[in-house]
């Protein structure tokens, strides 16, 4: 799912921002920065919630786990809040979320609000890594979910990795 090309600026450095509720998603956004440092790059990962300006990163790629088919209300705040500089540089998106091996074995479209999102800001591609729901995690949905038996961790880090490797590859 490509958007416009705006590939070719700048220094390479990267924000890998994420928003997450029990660490599944940071733990792939750091893994995302560590392929773009192998490749090169410079990469900061940070909670969205704190980044308070994007203006001296020259890309940005921003992850959500998905609840209930939204997006984490801080990678929602963080495009809303960051749009116009968001629209001037290059920018990927990524969502964790599904609790089963669906992300793994095909393409799973963005959830409305970050379809919407990626046509404001013309991303240049978006992908659905599974999730990880584990004993212990907040909220009274996760406790649900966990009793129902559903939990686990369905991250394909190679997956990840390989995803990541094409962003890198974009901005060299």
């Amino acid at each position: 799912m490509t958007g416009t090309d705006n590939t070719g600026t700048g220094t390479g450095t990267v924000l890998v921002a994420y928003g997450t509720t029990n660490g599944s998603t940071a733990e792939i956004a750091t893994a995302v920065a560590d392929v773009l440092r192998t490749r090169g790059l410079t990469a900061e990962v940070l909670p969205a919630r704190s980044v308070t300006d994007v203006a001296r990163y020259d890309a940005v790629v921003v992850g959500g786990g998905l609840y209930a088919g939204r997006w984490h209300k801080d990678a929602r705040r963080f495009v809303r809040r960051h749009r116009a500089l968001l629209k001037e540089r290059p920018v990927w998106f990524f969502d964790s979320g599904p609790l089963d091996a669906s992300a793994s074995e095909r393409d799973i479209p963005p959830v409305r609000g970050v379809r919407r999102a990626m046509d404001r800001l013309g991303v240049e591609e978006h992908i659905t890594f599974g999730g990880r729901l584990e004993d212990g995690a907040k909220g009274w949905v996760a406790g649900m979910i966990l009793r129902s038996g559903k939990g686990g961790d369905f991250r394909d880090f190679g997956a990840v990795e390989k995803w990541a490797q094409g962003v890198a590859d974009a901005l060299k």
